[in-house]
C-alpha cells in the first residue's frame, strides 16, 4: 500500500483513539446523571422551586471545572510530549483520567465530587491534546484525513456511551449504585489504553527530534511499507524519514528558540496559533456543549420527562457519533475548510428553528411545537457532527510544524475548553434570566466564523505534514520529489539564497544516513 497506509497503522490508530472516546465520555456523563433522580437526591439537587437558584450554581460548578481543568491539562501537556515522548506521555495522562474517575465515584460529598470533576478535566484536557498530535504523526497525508478523524469519531462514541449508560442506569433500583455505576465506567477505556499501550510504536517524528533515527525508520517501515526492500532508499518509508529529517533541519536554522517561546516568537507560527485557536471556539460557538450538557433539562422544559429525556440524548449522540464517522471518510475527498463553512451555516440555522420552538412553545403541551424542537435538535447535530467535530482536530493536529506541534494543538484545544468553560459556566443562569434569548449567541457567532474560514484559513487537504509549511509562508519539502527541493513562496533573491542553504541541509542529512 504505498503512500497510503496499512491495517497494522489503523489499529493503532483506533486503539490510541481510546482516549478520544474517554474525552466524550467524561464529558458527557454529567449530563447523563443530571437524568438520574438518584443523583439529584444524593446531592441535594433540584431544578426547579426555591433551591433551583443553589443547584444551577453546582451544575454550572461541574461543567465549569472540568473545562477550566481542561484548560490547564491543554498547557501541562506539551511538556510532557515533548521531554517524555507521545507515548509516555498518554500512558501519564490515562493514570490522570482513572484516579480522577475514582475519586468520583467514590464522592461522599459534593466538594469531593467537584474536585474529582476538576482533576478529570486536567486529564482529559490532556488526551485531547495527545491524542491526534500522535495521530497525526503517524498518518500518511493521502488518508489523514480519515485517520485523524477518527479522534473525533471516537469523541462522540463516548457521548453516545454516555447517553445509553445514563438510559441503561436509570433502570437500577439501588440508588447509590444507579449513579455510581454510571460514573465508574469512565474508568473503563483509559484502562484498557494504559494496558495496551506498551505496544504502541512511539512517533517517529518525535524520535527524528531526538536524533533516534534508526528507531524512527523502523517505525515507519512498519507503518507505511511500500513494498520495496527496507534497504531501498527510494521506498516510501525511506522517503518519508528523509523530508522529516529536512524539514526538522530547515525549522532548526531558521529560528533559535524552542518551546512556546518559539511558538510567539515566529510570526507564522503566531499566525497558526491564532488559526488553531480560532477553529476550536468557533466550533464551540454553535453552541454544541451548551446543547449536550444541558440536553436532558431542555427536554423537561419540552415536557419530555424520565426515561424518554435519556433515551433521547442516547439517539441523539449516537447520531453525532455516525456523522462524525462520514466527516471522516469526507475530509481527504472535499477538504477541510468547505466542510467546516458548510456545518457552521447549517449548525446556525438549525439553532434558528430550535430556538423558535423553544421560545413558542416550551412548558406547553403542544406535541407538534415540541415534536419540530427535538427534530431541529438532531438537525443540528446532523450538521455539527457531519462537519465540525473531526474536521476542527485535524486541522489543528496538522497546520503545526514538528517542533511547536505539542504547544500548538495544546494552545487550540485550550480555545474548546476556554469557550467550554464560558458558555457552560453561564448557561445555568442565563436560562434562568434570559430564557431562549441566549442561543441567539450560538447562532449569530458561527456565520461570523464562516466568513472568516473561507475568506482567510488556508486548505490543507492531501498535503505532508511538512508540505503544510509552505502554506504559512515557511520553507517546506515536497514527499513526491526525489531530492526533496525545498519550496520557498519568496523573492527570487530569497529563493536563491535559501536553496544554497537548503542544499547544504539536504547534504548534512544524507551524509548522516550513510553514516547510519
Amino acid at each position: 500500500m504505498s503512500g497510503t497506509s496499512t491495517r497494522y497503522n489503523f489499529l493503532i490508530i483506533f486503539f490510541v483513539a481510546l482516549g478520544s472516546f474517554t474525552y466524550g465520555f467524561n464529558s458527557a456523563i454529567s449530563g447523563s446523571v443530571l437524568g438520574l433522580s438518584s443523583f439529584l437526591n444524593y446531592f441535594d439537587i433540584s431544578t426547579t422551586g426555591p433551591g433551583a437558584t443553589k443547584s444551577n450554581r453546582i451544575i454550572g460548578a461541574n461543567n465549569g471545572l472540568f473545562a477550566g481543568g481542561g484548560i490547564i491539562g491543554c498547557f501541562l501537556v506539551p511538556t510532557l510530549l515533548d521531554k517524555c515522548g507521545r507515548r509516555l506521555a498518554i500512558q501519564i495522562t490515562t493514570v490522570v483520567c482513572i484516579v480522577s474517575a475514582v475519586l468520583q465515584v467514590a464522592s461522599v460529598h459534593v466538594a469531593m465530587l467537584l474536585i474529582g470533576r476538576f482533576i478529570n478535566g486536567i486529564g482529559i484536557g490532556m488526551i485531547d491534546v495527545a491524542v491526534p498530535i500522535y495521530q497525526s504523526e503517524i498518518s500518511p497525508a493521502r488518508v489523514r484525513g480519515r485517520m485523524v478523524g477518527s479522534h473525533g469519531f471516537l469523541v462522540v462514541c463516548g457521548y453516545a456511551m454516555a447517553g445509553w449508560v445514563g438510559y441503561g442506569c436509570f433502570f437500577i433500583t439501588n440508588p447509590a449504585l444507579q449513579w455510581r455505576l454510571c460514573l465508574a465506567i469512565q474508568i473503563l477505556a483509559p484502562l484498557l489504553l494504559l494496558i495496551g499501550s506498551p505496544w504502541m510504536p512511539e512517533s517517529p517524528r518525535w524520535l527524528c527530534t531526538k536524533s533516534r533515527v534508526s528507531e524512527a525508520r523502523a517505525v515507519l517501515q512498519k507503518l507505511h511499507p511500500s513494498g520495496a526492500a527496507d534497504t531501498d532508499e527510494n521506498s516510501f518509508a525511506e522517503s518519508e524519514l528523509r523530508q522529516i529529517r529536512v524539514q526538522l533541519e530547515i525549522e532548526n536554522q531558521t529560528t533559535t528558540s524552542h518551546g512556546w517561546e518559539e511558538a510567539f516568537t515566529k510570526p507564522s507560527y503566531r499566525k497558526r496559533l491564532f488559526y488553531g485557536f480560532f477553529v476550536q471556539c468557533v466550533a464551540q460557538s454553535t453552541g454544541v456543549l451548551v446543547v449536550n450538557n444541558y440536553q436532558i433539562l431542555l427536554y423537561d422544559g419540552l415536557g419530555l420527562r424520565g426515561s424518554i429525556s435519556l433515551l433521547l440524548y442516547a439517539c441523539y449522540n449516537s447520531l453525532a457519533a455516525f456523522m462524525n464517522w462520514v466527516n471522516s471518510l469526507i475530509l481527504d475527498r472535499f477538504g477541510r475548510i468547505r466542510i467546516m463553512v458548510v456545518g457552521l451555516i447549517g449548525c446556525s440555522l438549525s439553532l434558528c428553528g430550535f430556538t423558535a420552538m423553544v421560545a413558542e412553545f416550551v412548558g406547553t403541551t403542544n406535541k407538534i411545537g415540541n415534536g419540530f424542537g427535538v427534530f431541529f435538535l438532531y438537525l443540528f447535530v446532523f450538521f455539527y457532527g457531519g462537519t465540525m467535530d473531526a474536521s476542527s482536530y485535524v486541522y489543528c493536529a496538522e497546520i503545526f510544524p514538528t517542533s511547536i506541534r505539542a504547544q500548538g494543538v495544546g494552545f487550540s484545544v485550550a480555545g474548546l475548553f476556554a469557550m467550554t468553560l464560558i458558555y457552560t459556566q453561564a448557561a445555568p443562569t442565563a436560562f434562568e434570566q434570559v430564557g431562549w434569548k441566549f442561543y441567539l449567541v450560538f447562532i449569530i457567532i458561527p456565520w461570523i466564523g464562516a466568513f472568516i474560514f473561507q475568506k482567510f484559513l488556508p486548505e490543507t487537504a492531501g498535503l505532508s505534514l511538512e508540505e503544510i509549511a509552505v502554506l504559512f509562508g515557511d520553507e517546506g519539502v515536497h514527499h513526491d520529489e526525489p531530492n526533496l527541493d525545498v519550496k520557498v513562496p519568496s523573492s527570487p533573491a530569497d529563493k536563491q539564497s535559501t536553496d544554497s542553504n537548503s542544499n547544504k541541509q539536504r547534504s548534512a542529512v544524507f551524509e548522516h544516513d550513510e553514516v547510519a
